[in-house]
């Protein structure tokens, strides 16, 4: 292929990767599919001569110059994880190649000097919440007050101080949000052989605001469950409504976004009955089609034009 292109990496089928995809058409985008699973077809070739990054990519048939490529957007998965992968003799060549093209390839997205949905060093901080914490209340944001141990007798004096108390994985690894419940309570003891992050729960609404450089939209959302995600499949209820998001709240969240080094990034905010806001975390790879099908939020189209500098 020959002019400005962009790469996109992933499993085209899922969701947002397939959005993207279908937004690029539309603005009638070059761009080339960097297909998870049939990296058996695939090679990367990567050079560093003068300070400038070259090389080339094979996808099947498609040979693509590296200094072409201006935008990437990347889902990459654990490739360990792909079926393709596991059905693979340990120790084969077959998987020896896999890894080490994943390798070569993330290690290219971190020095690329094209527009990146994003870097795999930017999306870091999600792997600590209590970390990315910190980050978010130093831009304006209340943030629960957080227990993150493996003491059981901690917890019971956490719960005892605030009453209602929810909990969730401290990582970046994707888990429910729960409410701590007596029967929680008698098997507390588990949580010795892993540290689990407890929060004073916090009243109010969510909205969730996605931010594409300098764009924003943000969704509110109605729902009668603790963790909306997982509402419907519990039996509950979830509806989602676009919303205009006040303009100090829409500019922190651009500032917050563009500190952790996010080109694309969800915020999970509460807006609490005195009007206070609160944040939960940034996701650094938002699944965002999830919003988008239910509001008609342009978000894919703003994804497209920042990929290609033409928000």
């Amino acid at each position: 292929m020959s002019g400005p292109i962009v790469l996109v990496c992933g499993i085209p089928t899922e969701s947002p990767v397939a959005l993207v995809l279908d937004a690029l058409a539309d603005r009638g985008t070059p761009f080339v599919v960097f297909n998870q699973r049939a990296f058996a077809e695939a090679s990367l070739q990567v050079e560093l001569a003068d300070g400038e990054v070259g090389g080339e990519l094979r996808c099947g048939r498609t040979l693509v110059a590296l200094d072409q490529v201006v935008g990437v957007y990347t889902r990459l998965m654990d490739d360990r994880q792909l079926p393709e992968w596991q059905a693979l003799a340990e120790g084969s060549s077959e998987r020896q190649h896999c890894r080490s093209l994943h390798d070569a390839l993330l290690q290219w997205i971190e020095v690329t000097p094209a527009r990146v949905v994003n870097r795999t060093a930017s999306m870091a901080s999600n792997s600590s919440k209590p970390y990315q914490a910190q980050i978010i209340a130093r831009h304006g944001f209340r943030v629960p007050e957080t227990l993150v141990t493996n003491d059981p007798e901690e917890v019971r004096a956490f719960k005892a101080r605030h009453g209602k108390v929810i909990y969730k994985s401290a990582s970046g690894i994707r888990s429910i949000v729960r409410m701590l419940t007596d029967d929680d309570l008698l098997r507390l003891e588990r949580i010795r052989w892993c540290p689990t992050q407890f929060q004073a729960h916090c009243a109010g609404v969510d909205v969730r605001v996605h931010v594409v450089g300098d764009e924003v939209f943000a969704t509110r959302i109605a729902t009668d469950g603790v963790d909306y995600r997982y509402a419907n499949r519990e039996g509950g209820l979830t509806t989602l409504h676009a919303m205009d998001l006040e303009a100090d709240v829409a500019e922190r969240c651009i500032a917050l976004t563009r500190t952790l080094g996010l080109a694309f990034g969800g915020v999970d905010l509460r807006r609490t009955p005195d009007g206070d806001w609160v944040c939960f975390e940034v996701n650094p790879s938002p699944g965002f089609s999830f919003y988008e099908s239910s509001t008609g939020q342009p978000i894919s189209q703003a994804v497209a034009g920042y990929l290609t500098g033409r928000s």
